[in-house]
């Protein structure tokens, strides 16, 4: 089961992936889908085996481990790939993650990260960079300034490749929420990130 946004007809294509906790219908992948999609680019929200388990079940589970994650994700692109298409991975946070990691050793035009998982909470020691730096894909990281799995104090010593693209939003934590003394609001984050994720896909080519 997924959700598809946007015109089914358009030559650019976005497989957007879930975080750890929450599923392809949660409110933040909901507005950032509608945002990105248009005429000009079709959005398709999928859910890995795991989440699927917690929405027939409703109840909670850990994430499958990183190989079931990377397999999910390669069937769901054999089944979405095509000659006329430009398809873009991407997700939030786990989702951006095993985009990332399956384009290591599989072709795709373009990774999009909706805060990425730069490290486990509390551990800055403990970076998950590779599939960043030792990929080849273009990759835009749109992560917030107060992100807790890295934030904009942390990363700006942190030397990224060429391809990669990181942009932070204002204030905004991992779901890019910012506080209310920031002067700016939710909507505008992600209406931002969403512009962002749109001129970078549409900007793409094979």
């Amino acid at each position: 089961m997924v959700r598809i946004d946007g015109n089914r007809d358009a030559h650019h294509w976005l497989l957007l992936a879930h975080g750890s906790g929450a599923g392809m219908d949660h409110p933040f992948m909901e507005t950032m889908a509608g945002a990105i999609a248009g005429k000009d680019l079709c959005v398709v929200r999928y859910e890995f085996p795991y989440m699927q388990t917690i929405r027939a079940t409703n109840k909670r589970r850990p994430p499958d481990r990183m190989p079931r994650l990377l397999d999910a994700l390669g069937d769901l692109v054999e089944e979405y790939r095509r000659d006329d298409r430009i398809l873009v991975l991407g997700g939030k946070s786990l989702g951006g993650r095993v985009s990332a990691t399956w384009a290591l050793d599989n072709p795709v035009a373009g990774l999009i990260a909706l805060g990425y998982p730069f490290h486990p909470v509390g551990k800055p020691d403990q970076w998950r960079l590779e599939p960043l730096t030792e990929g080849r894909v273009p990759t835009l990281v749109l992560q917030g300034e107060r992100d807790s799995f890295g934030n904009r104090g942390e990363l700006e010593g942190i030397a990224l490749p060429g391809h990669v693209r990181l942009q932070y939003v204002t204030d905004g934590d991992h779901s890019l929420k910012p506080r209310k003394a920031s002067g700016v609001t939710e909507e505008q984050n992600l209406q931002h990130a969403a512009a962002a994720c749109r001129a970078f896909i549409l900007g793409l080519e094979p």
